[in-house]
């Protein structure tokens, strides 16, 4: 059975966002042996990042605000096969408790652990400007190192018109079919050239711009990342060895800039 466990940034517990992932969960489940959890953020204790960088320099253990729920929803996503964000689209981006959730976790866009697993999005809207909220969460995705399946966005006005709600449900079904084959296929794909890139430049950035004390060197180091080819085992063809080799020397010659 796969789990997939998806996070809702909105505190209506019967809106739209958290109508659209019921069905997108349900979607799955009559697809397969797919076991469903929706966790609303809004009852979770999330405090407000204080841009002390702790996190980034020193280890998250080290977070003054470690007291609340983000290692509890942390260890919800590492022992779910699948995550989905769920939003609403508040002043034209996700929600204030959804990116207050991903500031909290921001240490893990330099140290990402959650390969193996795949990620989607929902951005739930009364008018414009989602498609840019699905990007977002799409690149957010990346950068936790999931596997990351196209979200979708869909509208929805109180009350909702007939032939919105007809889109919503079509728009949700291949959504659905889509992040279910994702669940299918093997956990750890061939990186493409965009994931080639951003592991070689975070690799690079580890090695030559932190100290041996620096968390990230030292995550790199115990990882193994300093000499592997990507965050995973995997088999690079020739042209990829070598887009691999070009980004390393181009996060060198910029790193050496910086020092300059």
């Amino acid at each position: 059975m796969k789990s997939v466990t998806a996070f809702v940034g909105s505190a209506r517990k019967k809106g739209f966002t958290f109508a659209a992932t019921r069905r997108f969960l349900d979607n799955l489940q009559s697809l397969g042996d797919v076991r469903g959890e929706i966790v609303f953020l809004s009852d979770c204790s999330l405090g407000a990042c204080r841009g002390c960088k702790s996190c980034f320099v020193r280890g998250e253990d080290r977070c003054p605000l470690k007291d609340d729920d983000r290692d509890v929803l942390i260890e919800k996503m590492m022992t779910s096969d699948g995550v989905v964000l769920a939003s609403p689209n508040y002043s034209f981006h996700v929600s204030a408790i959804m990116k207050t959730f991903l500031d909290r976790i921001g240490f893990v866009f330099h140290r990402p652990c959650f390969h193996g697993k795949a990620f989607t999005g929902i951005v739930v809207q009364g008018f414009y400007g989602g498609d840019k909220i699905l990007k977002y969460l799409d690149f957010v995705g990346l950068g936790l190192g999931f596997n990351v399946v196209k979200g979708s966005c869909v509208q929805a006005l109180d009350p909702i018109a007939e032939a919105d709600r007809q889109k919503m449900v079509k728009t949700l079904a291949g959504h659905s079919r889509r992040f279910y084959e994702r669940l299918s296929k093997p956990a750890y794909p061939p990186p493409s050239v965009l994931q080639l890139m951003v592991f070689r430049s975070s690799r690079v950035s580890a090695k030559l711009l932190a100290d041996e004390d620096n968390r990230d060197h030292s995550y790199y180091r115990d990882k193994g990342w300093f000499e592997s080819d990507y965050f995973y085992p995997t088999k690079l063809g020739p042209f990829k060895k070598a887009i691999g080799a070009t980004f390393d020397w181009m996060a060198v010659r910029k790193s050496k800039k910086r020092e300059v």
